[in-house]
């Protein structure tokens, strides 16, 4: 498994990409998440220069989307440039050398969860078909909030059949959404479930999102610290290392490289 960061290490001396990624190298670990949550806002010639940068240094790149996407919003245009604000990250990231770009499929709406499945399955297979040459994965994250379209059902489901789309196991957002998920045997349920779904490449090449996390009746409140909070990120390690599972795993606490450290020695020592 590779450990990283969602964006750049807190202790990293600047702020940029490539700063980042330098700093991913100095603490020995092995991926980073780039963070577009607020727009697109890299150019091809910056996008290269990261490439190189984390090509040199073997720092494994992901991209995170937007936030603003939603596949399912009301009007046509607003899901139009949902799917360009995805389009957009996955051309920057494919230039970049970013293998995954995550991304919320949207909200339930008004509508019923079957229509709302409906619409965010036909534009993420035009998606899949139109992005095809960019040679990155699509990866829909799991959910931590109820109102949002994401229970991992929905998304193994949204996942099946369509090329180069595999999911983004939050796991801390399914605790929060479920209250639930928290112990070694639900961890190998999904993980079981997911190869039942999407065949070996899932287990073999996940892409997974952890934190500390609260939470209360309507889900997902704020991320936390993993000491801070009730997730069994312990139960979880062992759950993968049973399984042999191989891939990705991204820290979204806000000490960020601290527990990624913290994950990736536990996770060695199993």
């Amino acid at each position: 498994m590779f450990f990283g960061t969602a964006g750049v290490p807190n202790s990293t001396n600047g702020t940029g990409t490539a700063d980042g990624i330098k700093r991913i190298r100095e603490l020995s670990l092995d991926c980073m998440e780039v963070q577009f949550v607020r727009g697109v806002k890299m150019g091809n010639l910056t996008a290269r220069n990261i490439r190189k940068i984390s090509e040199d240094l073997g720092v494994k790149l992901s991209v995170h989307a937007p936030y603003y996407i939603n596949l399912n919003a009301d009007s046509e245009i607003k899901v139009r440039q949902s799917m360009q604000r995805i389009t957009e990250s996955a051309r920057i990231g494919s230039i970049m050398g970013a293998e995954s770009i995550v991304f919320h499929p949207g909200y339930y709406m008004k509508r019923t969860r079957d229509v709302a499945f409906r619409r965010i399955r036909e534009a993420v297979e035009e998606l899949s078909e139109n992005l095809r040459d960019f040679g990155v994965v699509l990866r829909p994250e799991t959910s931590g909030r109820r109102e949002q379209f994401g229970e991992l059902d929905e998304i193994l489901q949204l996942c099946s059949g369509i090329d180069s789309v595999l999911p983004c196991l939050d796991v801390s957002h399914i605790h929060a959404r479920t209250g639930k998920f928290n112990t070694v045997e639900e961890f190998l349920a999904a993980m079981e479930k997911m190869e039942t779904h999407l065949g070996d490449e899932a287990i073999r090449n996940m892409h997974i999102h952890i934190s500390g996390i609260d939470y209360g009746l309507k889900g997902e409140k704020s991320h936390l610290n993993l000491r801070e909070s009730d997730f069994n990120y312990m139960g979880f390690l062992k759950a993968l290392k049973e399984f042999s599972a191989d891939g990705t795993v991204i820290c979204e606490s806000p000490n960020l490289e601290e527990d990624a450290l913290m994950l990736k020695t536990l996770f060695s020592e199993l």
